[in-house]
């Protein structure tokens, strides 16, 4: 049965590691003090974000230049983190209802062991080179002249649950690399070997310091080991269109659309496309990857602030031109504070901005259990069954006087 005071839509943006402090289990990661937004606006001396600063940003932290409004247009939260973990699939799965127990193994230490090492090398005729945790960009300064010369692949980790390989596009055909990251995900379904995602990270260029990444990226993810709540509402017939690198995180289980794109303005035209074009009933879920990418992973403050500001002027667009049966929610996956020590994620809360047109009773809710609440949210107001972590706000935002 579906509920009379409906959404017909739901956008859910993913920010990408745009988190808002630490965590209380933060100290467990290494994470203590650790603060996204917060320590971006120190850096900047506060960012021009009029629309998220509209919607309530400022009531969930201390961000200079960023107030507390008394009365807003949203309704805002601070999510905790529930699953063990702090990397994308973590933090996507458990939006959509799913609680990860045991955290994916990581080879930041030791990097991958021989044993597969030797047997990719074999199976894909190429030897390798690197495999250590190291920055994308600087790995690729490192080695990317020998690649030229070699043809080896380029293989490295981070602290986060992946198998990396870079290839120049010169060098190694792009089919080649991802029939080699296909192969590399069949063989690191081992379990002693079992990590969340292999990605193909091609690239162009000549010599050190000229390299750089091409947005042909692609990533192989697990399949979520339990149903979430895109597959509830795929079974019910509704709509769940994925854009960005949702259809990665998901391995596409539970989608019935997907859209790739290249970068942060590519993600919010696409968003805004599928506002216009209308139609839709159902979920349109959309990662903007640049704030991790591109400046989070490479401590970039200024880049990562400047993407914040880019991303709030669009915001305001497309607020204008949801309709009014159109809910907003505004989030993130996990943090990655660009001042902080190392390459890798944050513990941190992430924020949950919601809006819609007709919003009565506007406020903060304050920190709120588990990124779950998404998805119950939406499942209480499409109708279908919910069994995932986290307790439904869809009452809060349909209160009337």
């Amino acid at each position: 049965m579906m509920n009379d005071l409906q959404f017909q839509r739901v956008f859910v943006i993913v920010c990408d590691s745009m988190g808002i402090g630490q965590a209380e289990d933060a100290a467990l990661f290494g994470d203590e003090g650790a603060n996204t937004i917060g320590h971006i606006c120190e850096v900047m001396g506060g960012l021009n974000v009029m629309n998220m600063e509209g919607l309530g940003l400022g009531s969930l932290g201390d961000f200079k230049g960023i107030p507390p409004l008394p009365r807003g247009l949203g309704i805002t939260a601070a999510l905790k983190e529930v699953s063990a973990g702090k990397d994308t699939m973590t933090g996507h799965w458990e939006m959509m209802g799913l609680k990860t127990e045991e955290p994916f193994l990581v080879f930041t230490d030791t990097g991958f062991p021989q044993e597969f090492i030797s047997l990719f090398e074999e199976k894909t005729g190429r030897k390798c080179i690197g495999n250590m945790a190291a920055s994308g960009t600087e790995i690729l300064d490192e080695l990317g002249e020998r690649q030229i010369e070699t043809g080896e692949w380029i293989v490295y980790t981070s602290a986060d649950s992946v198998f990396q390989i870079a290839a120049n596009e010169d060098v190694i055909p792009l089919q080649e690399l991802y029939d080699a990251c296909a192969l590399a995900r069949e063989l690191l379904m081992k379990p002693e070997w079992r990590v969340g995602r292999v990605i193909a990270r091609p690239y162009v260029g000549k010599k050190k310091g000229a390299f750089t990444r091409t947005p042909h990226r692609r990533d192989y993810a697990l399949t979520p080991p339990k149903d979430t709540l895109l597959d509830m509402m795929k079974e019910h017939g509704l709509d769940v269109i994925g854009v960005g690198k949702i259809h990665d995180i998901f391995n596409g289980k539970g989608l019935t659309d997907s859209y790739h794109t290249d970068d942060n303005a590519d993600g919010m035209t696409r968003i805004s496309s599928l506002c216009e074009e209308g139609g839709q009933k159902g979920l349109i879920f959309a990662n903007l990857v640049d704030f991790d990418a591109v400046y989070g992973h490479r401590r970039n403050t200024v880049g990562y602030g400047k993407a914040i500001e880019a991303f709030d002027s669009w915001l305001g667009t497309f607020m204008a031109q949801m309709k009014d049966t159109d809910l907003l929610m505004i989030t993130a996956d996990h943090g990655n504070d660009p001042t902080w020590r190392g390459t890798d994620h944050t513990r941190e809360h992430v924020p949950l901005l919601m809006y819609h047109k007709n919003i009565v009773e506007p406020g903060c809710l304050g920190v709120l259990e588990s990124y779950g609440v998404i998805g119950a949210t939406i499942a209480e107001n499409f109708g279908v069954p919910y069994s995932g972590v986290g307790t439904s706000l869809f009452k809060k935002l349909i209160s009337v006087k």
